[in-house]
């Protein structure tokens, strides 16, 4: 009977160590639960917001010693000419034709902007960013990379608007 006793014990001491104190993990299953549609909610559309380069505004004039500018219907090439020149030189570190780099790209700046405000923001690029809303508005677009000023006479300035104009 003593030697059941120990069998019977040693037996009960190893179903139980090899039964309990473990817990099992639950392997990860792939399963697919088909979800319910949910309902939709009317509502509103909101306004696309569009970016200050890409936005048209041709009735501010900005801030600045240009009030008003007569363009002629034709382009004057020998102006261009000059103001693609001093594009070159003055205005490249910062501003390629046609892709945005640290300013905007000129191209089709006619289209969005007046020739007012064009000639003011390369005559007075510091009173313009802080004081015409738009030009605030690229500053911060931008990167908070205020435009340079170059120093451009209003003649050069002329110019480089006239070369803008064969951006197209």
């Amino acid at each position: 009977m003593r030697t059941s006793l120990k069998l019977m014990t040693l037996l009960f001491a190893i179903a139980l160590i090899g039964c309990g104190g473990k817990e099992e993990k639950k392997k990860e299953s792939f399963s697919y639960d088909k979800k319910t549609p949910k309902t939709e909610t009317t509502t509103t559309p909101k306004e696309e917001v569009i970016s200050a380069s890409k936005r048209v505004d041709l009735t501010s004039k900005g801030v600045g010693p240009i009030t008003s500018v007569v363009l002629d219907a034709n382009i004057d090439q020998a102006m261009a000419d000059q103001g693609a020149d001093i594009y070159q030189k003055m205005c490249t570190a910062c501003h390629r034709v046609d892709k945005k780099f640290i300013g905007p790209a000129p191209t089709g700046i006619m289209a969005r902007r007046t020739p007012e405000w064009i000639m003011n923001m390369i005559l007075n690029p510091e009173q313009m960013v802080k004081e015409d809303p738009l030009a605030k508005e690229l500053l911060m677009e931008f990167n908070g990379s205020p435009m340079a000023n170059q120093n451009l006479t209003e003649d050069e300035a002329r110019a480089v608007l006239e070369y803008f104009r064969t951006l197209k």
